[in-house]
């Protein structure tokens, strides 16, 4: 009993050395209840080694010793079995030693509890299995093409077709909303269809980061490499959150030069040009610029309105077209958000037993109508310009003609045109008492310049999108 317990307290003592000060410090008991290949494997190697040095290599171990380290240090061992258990996202093994069976770790993307579907598995390298965890209902065929759209989704159907020599790799961004993850599964469903083998992972950054901590806190970063980089497809969501984390993203541009050395494929989102994500590493931003960057604009109306007649379709429900052009109009921010207010007057007409119409819309979406008629206000745009183009709101309201001034006031009656139901006199007095045909002027001005200057458009676009958030 002594040996066991001399041994039991070495073992702590090396665990404990093994993990950095400021982290928490793994247990043999924590070891047995948590750990699972594939990151079990240099725990493992280690308790062998150090109870055949306790014990001799003839010795046979204390029951106790042998309970705790969970593996038997005879040279003769039962063999392990590993198998995959469906998750949420990524992949879970399970290990199961003599016929007891350690609890599952979910590695990769499936640290998520949510069960959803089953996910289809592919075995890699012996124990590791990668879950693909694509959304099944995210396919081209549910996905609705518009102006906005119209080059990400020629580029994601590209990709699709020919993966790893297309673009790669493939860099979507924009707002909220707007379908990035929608193309992103939709790709990768397309290339499960295709190769049925293929080694397709799905997860969110914070994901990948979660996994290389654990890694890291486990001494078993060869395992978490060799998992991301066997795949044949890595799709990760919101890159974004990799700003600020050096760990993660040296680890990130490691596996990110494999990928693309091996020709898989890669594809990322963003919700901003990668350019501009502070506290990303000048080597990732120009990495991410190899293949395609392609922006996913907010939908214009008419694609709003096709929008909202799809989703009314899949759900079997009767749509007028100008209920769906009502409510286009008044949600513009993102397509998420379009759809949640679907859901909710389909839901306020089951309920109450009566069709959808424009009076139905108002009364079930009053409060959101009635919030964003505060948010989109002709002062709030007013603000947002000037703000915008560092000058007054009272420069606005003046009577200066200079180009610095004149510019900003044109896309800020612009604006108030499009993003509110003020009539075209309102918005000229709100604008220092000017004539509707100047209004009416602005408008078209500032159509013509979108269409032919790259700078103006750029800025019409940041404004809506800040107005509209």
């Amino acid at each position: 009993m002594a040996n066991s317990s001399s041994a039991t307290k070495e073992l702590e003592k090396e665990l404990r050395g093994s993990v950095a000060p400021s982290e928490e410090v793994v247990t043999p008991a924590a070891v047995r209840k948590s750990l699972v290949n594939p990151l079990a494997a240099s725990y493992k190697k280690k308790t062998e080694i150090h109870s055949s040095e306790l014990h001799g290599s003839e010795a046979v171990p204390n029951a106790d010793v042998h309970s705790q380290l969970g593996a038997d240090t005879h040279a003769q061992r039962e063999p392990e079995v590993i198998e995959a258990q469906p998750a949420h996202q990524g992949s879970a093994v399970s290990v199961e030693r003599g016929g007891n069976r350690l609890p599952p770790l979910q590695f990769g993307a499936g640290a998520s509890s949510r069960m959803v579907t089953p996910k289809r598995q592919v075995e890699v390298e012996g124990s590791i299995k990668h879950t693909s965890s694509l959304n099944r209902s995210f396919v081209f065929d549910t996905f609705v093409e518009g102006k906005s759209n119209q080059l990400a989704l020629a580029a994601a159907r590209q990709v699709a077709e020919n993966p790893g020599n297309a673009y790669n790799p493939l860099f979507l961004y924009g707002g909220v909303g707007l379908g990035k993850t929608h193309l992103m599964h939709a790709v990768g469903n397309q290339l499960a269809q295709l190769n049925p083998d293929a080694k397709i992972v799905y997860l969110h950054s914070e994901r990948f980061v979660a996994d290389m901590v654990k890694a890291l806190q486990l001494n078993a970063i060869n395992d978490f490499k060799r998992y991301y980089r066997s795949v044949d497809a890595l799709l990760i969501d919101d890159i974004q959150f990799f700003a600020g984390k050096e760990r993660s993203q040296e680890e990130f541009f490691h596996t990110f030069n494999a990928l693309l050395e091996g020709g898989q494929q890669m594809i990322l989102t963003c919700d901003r040009y990668p350019k501009e994500i502070s506290g990303l590493e000048e080597r990732l931003k120009s990495r991410f610029g190899w293949g395609l960057t392609v922006a996913v604009e907010p939908p214009e109306l008419e694609t709003r309105v096709a929008i909202l007649m799809k989703k009314a379709e899949q759900a079997r429900v009767d749509l007028p077209h100008d209920s769906a052009f009502f409510i286009a109009q008044r949600i513009r921010s993102n397509v998420r958000e379009l759809e949640g207010a679907l859901k909710r007057v389909i839901a306020s007409a089951h309920f109450m037993g009566r069709k959808i119409d424009v009076d139905l819309i108002r009364e079930s979406l009053k409060d959101l109508l009635a919030l964003q008629d505060k948010q989109v206000s002709i002062e709030n745009i007013q603000r947002t310009v000037a703000e915008y183009y560092k000058i007054k709101i009272s420069d606005i309201l003046s009577k200066r003609r200079s180009r610095s001034v004149a510019r900003p006031r044109q896309i800020a009656m612009a604006l108030s045109k499009e993003l509110t139901n003020h009539s075209l006199p309102e918005i000229g007095d709100a604008y220092g008492g000017r004539d509707h045909t100047t209004v009416l002027h602005a408008c078209r001005k500032v159509k013509q310049l979108c269409e032919s200057d790259a700078e103006i458009a750029e800025d019409h676009k940041n404004l809506l999108r800040l107005l509209t958030s």
